[in-house]
């Protein structure tokens, strides 16, 4: 493994649980290790799962979904955990794609159009501009490692983690290698148990590289995001300070706890 490969770790009921530090930074430093963690929902997460959780001093989760998605499901927490979750007290969902409320044609092109409408619509959801800070704010004041999850841990994790990354001084190029490692995640099979039978009660049977198109990530996913914000606000800087609340001093402090 890579000194910038991310560890997955073997859970039995998260998918995509993994850390996102080790990147390298301007200047010569590195995002630090052991304090940025992310996954999927711990709706399925077993009790060793839960001890990972505690092992990792993980004090912090950040659960990027909206209410009706948190209410249909709950996540699991450690026993006698102590820590706290942040969360938006609303609907944050740009109508994720494993969640579907609208007929697909049952194709790649068709499900992948519709993927982009999502990277599209992220960037100006005003829910989405909000628990982007409330994340960003919470990793620079609360102790401890954190964990930033959605439902499948893969597209408003993803875009998360990007930001942080971004203000870390972390490259482009690494940003988007971060995003797309998600389709290295040894635990698919739990995703598709969460995801698909859901949206195939609704569409029916989907070919198998329309599912992909669903349930991975694309390059060109993360660039239309890019796109949108650099069209909108003419740079990802602007957008972070203009719809995210970022300021010097907040970049100070999470560049201080972050880069070693």
């Amino acid at each position: 493994m890579s000194e910038t490969s991310p560890t997955f770790y073997a859970t039995d009921g998260i998918h995509n649980f993994r850390d996102y530090g080790g990147y390298p930074t301007r200047g010569g430093g590195r995002v630090v290790s052991g304090l940025l963690y992310r996954s999927g929902q711990h709706v399925e997460a077993s009790e060793s799962d839960l001890a990972t959780v505690a092992e990792l001093g993980i004090r912090t989760v950040i659960d990027l979904r909206g209410n009706a998605e948190r209410e249909r499901h709950p996540c699991r927490r450690p026993d006698l955990w102590d820590g706290e979750v942040v969360f938006y007290d609303g609907e944050t969902s740009s109508r994720a794609p494993h969640e579907p409320d609208q007929p697909l044609e049952l194709t790649a092109e068709a499900a992948h159009g519709r993927m982009l409408k999502v990277y599209t619509r992220m960037p100006r959801n005003e829910a989405m501009q909000s628990i982007f800070g409330q994340y960003l704010r919470a990793l620079a004041e609360r102790d401890g490692a954190s964990l930033v999850h959605c439902f499948a841990g893969k597209d408003r994790t993803g875009i998360a983690a990007a930001l942080l990354h971004h203000i870390l001084g972390v490259s482009r190029a690494d940003m988007l290698t971060e995003f797309l490692r998600t389709n290295d995640a040894p635990t698919y099979d739990i995703l598709e148990r969460q995801s698909l039978p859901g949206i195939e009660e609704r569409l029916g049977p989907l070919p198998r590289d329309a599912v992909n198109e669903l349930m991975q990530v694309r390059e060109a996913y993360f660039d239309r995001f890019m796109e949108v914000v650099g069209g909108e606000w003419g740079s990802l800087d602007a957008f972070l300070d203009q719809a995210i609340g970022v300021d010097e001093s907040l970049r100070e402090r999470l560049n201080q706890r972050f880069v070693v």
